[in-house]
């Protein structure tokens, strides 16, 4: 446990951006399973949405930008597969 006021800080200030940072993998994982998951019909709106999480999280770090480009490239494989 920290003893210094600034570590405690930081402390505190880590444990908020951590506990962000899982919600946001969450609806990100949430997202990706949707799509994977969907019908013909809702794939596409599932996709965008999933996309646009994707970005969002690259951008801030959350999943590796490759990542986040790896997995929109295989669920537009994914969608493009689909009759």
């Amino acid at each position: 446990m920290p003893r210094i006021e600034s570590a405690k800080k930081r402390m505190r200030q880590s444990e908020a951006r951590a506990a962000h940072n899982r919600t946001q993998r969450s609806q990100l994982r949430t997202a990706l399973k949707r799509v994977r998951t969907a019908s013909a019909e809702t794939a596409q709106a599932a996709y965008t949405d999933a996309v646009r999480l994707l970005d969002r999280a690259g951008r801030k770090k959350i999943v590796h930008p490759n990542a986040a480009a790896r997995q929109k490239s295989r669920l537009a494989k994914l969608l493009n597969k689909q009759p």
